[in-house]
């Protein structure tokens, strides 16, 4: 049991860890201080619904349909793209900068951040490609039990991330204050985003 539950944690950190779309919104929100709290448990929640779907059975029968990885691929990819063009918009006109000198924290504004993490992370096929696919497919050969302890391991990796970088990320406010940064940050998500859609690209060209 307990190699399962050291499995899914490793298996689940090598794929959280990676910088993607969820985890660059995530640090901008911390170091916007913008309803940290909030962000970090809907990124766990989700993770936590979708790795159990996954593990528990239809990981394995998505992995064994191309057609389905396929079809979630390039949706990743253009949603990645999407999300890319967004972040080099906002890295030329200096919109985050100025986020972090106006911030509101009224209840308009906490939907608005529920609304986006909940879009960051529900409507990126990528996050159903690692979560339901490769933790699910990885998953598939184990017992019930077996299982179980994977799940524990996976999705407590999950949370331990999600909370370290958000409330983690204010230590690096001071660096952020100059709009420069802020810059920097906006062309590295955008570039990120744009390199994983092109291996979502390649890997339906790959699989097919």
């Amino acid at each position: 049991m307990l190699s399962e539950i050291v499995n899914g944690a490793l298996i689940s950190a090598s794929l959280i860890i990676a910088i993607g779309a969820q985890n660059l919104f995530v640090l901008k929100q911390g170091l916007l201080k913008n309803h940290i709290f909030y962000v970090s448990a809907i990124c766990f929640v989700c993770d936590f619904g979708l790795m159990s779907i996954g593990i528990l059975g239809l990981g394995t029968f998505i992995s064994r349909n191309p057609l389905i990885t396929n079809i979630l691929a390039i949706l990743g990819a253009l949603f990645l793209i999407w999300y890319g063009f967004g972040a080099f918009k906002s890295a030329i006109n200096g919109t985050s900068s100025m986020q972090i000198e106006s911030q509101s924290t009224d209840n308009t504004s906490r939907v608005k951040v529920v609304m986006a993490t909940l879009a960051v992370t529900l409507l990126n096929p990528h996050v159903y490609l690692d979560t339901v696919v490769i933790v699910g497919g990885i998953a598939g050969t184990l017992n019930s039990q077996q299982k179980l302890a994977f799940l524990i391991g996976a999705v407590c990796v999950s949370f331990i991330w999600f909370f370290s970088i958000g409330y983690g990320a204010r230590l690096l406010t001071p660096l952020f204050k100059q709009k420069r940064m802020w810059v920097i940050l906006d062309c590295i998500v955008g570039a990120v985003m744009f390199y994983i859609a092109y291996r979502l690209v390649m890997y339906v060209f790959f699989a097919s």
